[in-house]
């Protein structure tokens, strides 16, 4: 069975999340959770908080034991994008784009009995 958590409009660029979210991929959740704590990047903090929801889900929705989680994807899209100026050289204005995301993680237990 899967489980699924989305955290939208997270205020920072996606690039920066992604790099994050592929050395979860695959891993044991609890595990995940663990190795996201040591990471000291902010992106690894809204990480892990979407997957300690995932893993609540997981647990109170569907009656999952939080052992037999693996993650089994951890995509990041684009979210809105806020657009900004700055004060730029000689009166002008240089254009600023404060990029959002929306992190999407997916638990699977391996049981693919069930739909």
């Amino acid at each position: 069975m899967e489980v699924q958590a989305l955290t939208r409009n997270a205020r920072m660029s996606p690039k920066k999340v992604r790099e994050v979210a592929r050395t979860i991929q695959g891993r044991m959740a609890n595990d995940a959770v663990e190795y996201l704590m040591l990471i000291p990047r902010k992106s690894a903090r809204l990480i892990a908080k979407t997957l300690k929801s995932a893993i609540a889900n997981a647990e109170n929705n569907n009656n999952l034991a939080s052992d037999s989680l693996t993650v089994k994807s951890a995509v990041v899209e684009n979210g809105p994008v806020l657009k900004r100026f700055k004060a730029g050289a000689k009166g002008s204005a240089m254009p600023r784009r404060k990029k959002m995301s929306h992190i999407r993680i997916v638990l699977s237990d391996g049981n693919p009995n069930q739909a």
